[in-house]
């Protein structure tokens, strides 16, 4: 079912650097390679059955794919005792400003927003505050957060003084910690464009250092900027993230993304634990590969998913990757590690099913490389990687 081994080398951040521009200026040369053959299609499988938000469906919303137990630290969190509540009961309180003012402040966070399904159009950013140890975020499946194709939703970053230093070395630093539960991000974008100093992609949520978790949320076509050889992450962006915990998502939906690279996730030094998840329709637009190939802007590569760094491990567990597309390598799954160790798993019933490479693969829908060296992913317990 693998395709042929092809010879690639690195392409992504040096360790242990605590900014993403910097980082990535110091990254390692690759060349493009040629495609490799896919495998027999087989049946598609279906969608699940969340597919809208909830303002477009007027339900709870209720997203994912999977059956398989979700990791402890992936459960929700209890916030029936609320640190601040957003909203007095009418759909008109739920405001931007009032959105932003409560992520800066921090704690457990919910809303009140009326008895039914309610869109807030955010105006600003909401910004985590890094002195605060955890924030959690619950839309209790009736609130969407739309940048209304404009504005970056969420933002968390320990390398940005404007948030507040905690640490001497704030890359990989283990607080804050930030929650995102039964909420749906629609409509958002970051236009921030890729040079040594910008924090780019991250179309909906941008997070350096900490840790991050999403449960049961959805992400409706999110974008980020089109070109750039490491941007990417049309719904979330993470770097140099705790080390010790990956970014844990579950029971969430990724459709409709379009960014330079990684329509759905993107990342530099940090690992993803993926549980039931579903991405449909998830697009890397760029072109030119990473670095940019001469005459181009760089990118294209990670339809769904665009991972780089050193050390990191990906886990995707009973999911649903399907429809995306990438303009170089990987229509799902980019996933390179430029030294060290790194695994890519594929498991329990997971499906990747059409996600065209344009340029290269040496799986079906995937591109997997560590420390120079292309290798297959490990695919297990009833998951199928297919054309």
């Amino acid at each position: 079912m693998l395709g042929a081994a092809l010879a690639v080398g690195g392409c992504g951040a040096a360790a242990g650097h605590p900014h993403q521009g910097a980082a990535d200026a110091a990254g390692k040369a690759h060349s493009r390679p040629a495609a490799s053959a896919s495998a027999a299609p087989t049946a598609p499988p279906s969608s699940p059955a969340a597919s809208a938000s909830p303002a477009t469906t007027g339900q709870v919303a209720s997203y994912g794919y999977g059956t398989a137990p979700v990791p402890a630290a992936a459960q929700p969190v209890d916030t029936a005792d609320p640190t601040q509540v957003i909203g007095d009961g009418s759909p008109a309180s739920c405001t931007s400003a009032a959105v932003v003012q409560a992520v800066a402040e921090g704690g457990i966070i919910t809303f009140n927003c009326g008895p039914n399904p309610v869109t807030i159009t955010m105006t600003a950013t909401a910004k985590v505050v890094n002195t605060h140890d955890r924030t959690v975020i619950d839309g209790g499946g009736k609130v969407t957060l739309s940048g209304d194709g404009q504005v970056r939703i969420l933002y968390m970053n320990t390398c940005d003084p404007q948030q507040v230093y905690t640490t001497s070395d704030c890359w990989q630093q283990q607080y804050p910690q930030l929650v995102v539960q039964n909420l749906t991000f629609e409509d958002a974008y970051s236009a921030v464009q890729e040079t040594s100093t910008s924090d780019y992609g991250g179309g909906a949520i941008f997070v350096e250092g900490g840790q991050l978790t999403v449960i049961n949320s959805g992400f409706f076509s999110n974008g980020c900027y089109p070109s750039g050889p490491d941007l990417g992450g049309a719904a979330i962006r993470a770097l140099g993230m705790y080390a010790d915990s990956p970014v844990y998502l579950a029971r969430d939906t990724f459709r409709d993304g379009r960014c330079s690279n990684g329509g759905a996730l993107s990342s530099i030094d940090a690992s993803w634990d993926v549980t039931d998840s579903f991405f449909g329709d998830n697009q890397a637009i760029g072109f030119g590969a990473n670095p940019a190939q001469a005459g181009t802007a760089g990118g294209g590569s990670g339809g769904a998913i665009y991972t780089d760094g050193d050390n990191y491990t990906v886990t995707i567990d009973d999911c649903l990757i399907r429809n995306g597309s990438a303009r170089e390598g990987g229509g799902a799954i980019f996933f390179v590690v430029d030294s060290g160790y790194g695994t890519l798993t594929i498991e329990n019933d997971s499906m990747l099913y059409n996600n065209p490479s344009g340029e290269f693969q040496n799986a079906p829908g995937i591109f997997d490389s560590v420390d120079g060296q292309v290798v297959p992913p490990v695919v297990t317990s009833g998951s199928v990687v297919s054309s």
